[in-house]
């Protein structure tokens, strides 16, 4: 991300030249001559510091050889001034005194405004010099009074974007989702767990129990007492660390970059419906360049385990932990299970070497008379009863080898980015046994939706192939649905001789602004009605909520969920989706466990408009877990000859 605080200088985390790295250093001729660019200095003078930058970002020798062989002004984009102040960095620790000057010299209110998307240091130095602006509240509070619109190269629709770009900023530093938090903090702990001397890397916090988003990430590292210092100075070498805010004994404080990624970042395909919540290309600017936090703990292996599941968390099942431990005569900490009669009044690293040994989170757990609570669970909402009795109260969690299929996928039919074909084949090579299409209906014109006469030529089409695969003995099958824009009154988009067609029918609230602003009765009323359509099959992404993006349209869900078990009761044939996007994860993990107990079946799908999309199915499953949800409870693991049944 452009901005989003203070700047800070690297301090020098070695003993011994190189003091910094070469992602350190890019990183830090970047920020320059953005800082330079808030002053109005010589533009020559920028772009030598934007082309050193990109210069040493793509460089693949090593910086420090460069600078001791003397070598480095040699390199395309660095010019001897540059090259000086580099050198003076790598070999003697010391960043050049006018760098360090802008630094500490430039209001961190402006270099909070770079992350605005779209407003560029010109821009904020016009806003400053022209209006006193120094930070992101006065500026919002300048747009809100209509006070930038009558500047010179601004207007009322920069003024919109502005404060569109605030809200913005706002959501995208608060958390972030679960897809961005699992990217950064597997692709670190990757990295740590490669290096000499680390015994075990495991991400921890929010992002191992896979809540739906995340603040910031923690990573625990297991290593001995003697190469703890070689492990720490390595891990303060990696690529991708844009700053260290911090780094004493045991722990490490870091802002991650894009530039972790080896193969570089991409979001891939959003559907327009999903990009225009969350700020269109605004957002995907901000993620492009966007930065995380990061903790990692260094502690010994046979404190490892209790590290683990104390930063695991969550904060609430940590309690019932603690608690438990005390009725025992036992004191549970990060440390480890510590007797209170032997460790008496010692606290700490000190107290800690009268814990119980454990060699992994299972031992722990039995130490308390409980069984092994997988991460995704521990949030206080019945597991630790659960576990209590022998651990047969926990369900067998649904895991990647259950899914056999997806019934929600779109093609170029509607607004997917595959035809019907690849679609097909990409199922076929991850093993599925069937498909669902489900393009989008006629009324959502936003995304092209499918006129009855193209959506039963297309059903025509697989039935054809479908014949074909048996033929072949190609254990494979396309189901025909559509996903069905909810009109108004509860209805469905096509006759029911269209909708008599098909194999499955998504019902999904596309109209977000309408049923936003009405309440929640009427819109549960008109779900339930729509739900009551015998075509009706499955409640696509219920609430409609998009994460960091809106909130869902106001309905009780519960109520829903309730007619919905009334109408199977009956007879009828009604899934609850929980859609795998990663922006939208809806059924809500919270509402998957009073699915299951109302015998609702869970169809998890990735909402795929294109090939790599089938792909966030793993989110899916993820959250499903949190859900409590067994392979038995989602409709992905029935056979297509099962399913096949049961749609009929």
């Amino acid at each position: 991300m452009a901005g989003g605080g203070s700047w800070k200088l690297p301090e020098p985390r070695r003993a011994g030249p190189p003091f910094f790295t070469r992602s350190q250093v890019a990183s830090v001729l970047h920020q320059v001559g953005v800082l330079l660019e808030l002053q109005g200095a010589n533009p020559f003078r920028i772009r030598s510091y934007a082309n050193g930058s990109r210069m040493l970002g793509s460089l693949t020798a090593d910086l420090g050889e460069l600078v001791a062989s003397g070598e480095l002004i040699e390199v395309k984009g660095i010019g001897k001034g540059l090259a000086g102040g580099i050198s003076q960095a790598v070999e003697q620790g010391v960043w050049p005194e006018d760098w360090v000057a802008l630094h500490e010299g430039t209001p961190a209110g402006l270099i909070e405004m770079l992350g605005i998307p779209n407003l560029g240091p010109k821009r904020i130095k016009q806003l400053h010099e022209e209006l006193g602006l120094d930070d992101v509240e006065a500026l919002q509070g300048a747009a809100e009074s209509g006070e930038i619109a009558p500047l010179d190269g601004f207007g009322e629709k920069s003024q919109s974007k502005i404060l569109s770009g605030i809200e913005l900023l706002k959501r995208f530093n608060a958390r972030r989702r679960l897809d961005i938090g699992m990217r950064y903090g597997q692709a670190f702990e990757e990295k740590i767990a490669a290096l000499e001397g680390v015994e075990k890397a495991t991400l921890a916090g929010s992002t191992r129990r896979r809540l739906e988003t995340i603040g910031d990430l923690d990573i625990v590292v297991a290593v001995e007492a003697e190469n703890h210092d070689d492990v720490a100075q390595a891990i303060l070498g990696l690529s991708g660390i844009a700053d260290v805010k911090g780094a004493g004994d045991s722990k490490i404080s870091l802002i991650l970059d894009t530039s972790l990624f080896d193969e570089g970042f991409t979001l891939g395909h959003i559907d327009a419906n999903v990009l225009e919540a969350i700020g269109g290309e605004a957002y995907e600017q901000l993620e492009s360049s966007g930065t995380i936090d990061a903790q990692v703990r260094l502690v010994s292996p046979r404190a490892f385990p209790y590290t683990l599941a104390y930063f695991t968390g969550s904060k609430e099942h940590n309690i019932r932990l603690r608690q438990r431990a005390i009725e025992r005569g036992l004191r549970l900490n990060e440390f480890g299970l510590i007797p209170e009669a032997e460790a008496g009044d010692l606290k700490g690293q000190e107290a800690a070497k009268f814990s119980l040994p454990a060699k992994d989170e299972a031992e722990i757990y039995a130490h308390l008379d409980l069984a092994w609570v997988p991460p995704a669970l521990r949030e206080d909402m019945g597991e630790v009863e659960a576990a209590e009795i022998g651990g047969t109260g926990l369900p067998n969690l649904v895991c990647m080898n259950s899914i056999h299929g997806a019934l929600h996928n779109h093609t170029v039919l509607s607004d997917g980015q595959a035809t019907l074909e690849q679609m097909a084949e990409a199922a076929i090579r991850l093993g599925w046994d069937w498909l669902g299409i489900s393009d989008h209906s006629q009324s959502l014109r936003i995304a092209n939706g499918a006129i009855a006469e193209d959506l039963l030529a297309q059903g025509r089409k697989i039935s054809t192939y479908n014949a074909q695969w048996a033929e072949q003995g190609i254990n494979f099958r396309l189901f025909h649905g559509v996903e069905s824009d909810i009109l108004e009154g509860g209805k469905l988009d096509y006759s029911d001789e269209v909708l008599g067609q098909l194999d499955h029918v998504i019902a999904s609230v596309h109209a977000i602004t309408k049923w936003s602003n009405r309440d929640e009765m009427t819109n549960t009323e008109e779900l339930i009605k729509c739900l009551e359509h015998p075509a009706t099959t499955i409640l696509g992404h219920p609430t409609g909520r998009i994460l960091q993006g809106r909130d869902g349209f106001p309905v009780d869900m519960h109520a829903v969920l309730r007619a919905m078990a009334e109408l199977r009761a009956d007879g009828q044939v009604k899934f609850v989706e929980l859609n795998a996007s990663p922006y939208r994860l809806d059924l809500d993990w919270r509402l998957c466990k009073y699915a299951k107990e109302l015998a609702i079946p869970v169809s998890i799908n990735p909402d795929a408009h294109s090939v790599g999309g089938l792909a966030d199915i793993h989110y899916g499953v993820e959250v499903a877990r949190k859900g409590w949800l067994s392979s038995e409870d989602v409709v992905n693991y029935m056979r297509a000859e099962q399913l096949g049944e049961v749609l009929n």
